[in-house]
């Protein structure tokens, strides 16, 4: 998913080079909204593996 977020990262800035505000807008929100899910995803799995990694008995 990181990956998907710098790719359209990176549509975005070609995009803004070229002069394509419309297209490096939508591209740039789609890379953050992308970014956002990766890092809460990232979050969950982080406390997952430490509530996992402790053991009660």
């Amino acid at each position: 998913m990181l990956g998907w977020a710098l790719t359209f990262f990176v549509i975005a800035i070609i995009a803004g080079i070229f002069g394509f505000g419309g297209i490096a807008g939508a591209s740039a929100g789609i890379a953050q909204v992308l970014f956002v899910i990766f890092l809460v995803l990232f979050v969950v799995s982080m406390i997952a593996r430490a509530v996992k990694g402790r053991s009660v008995t």
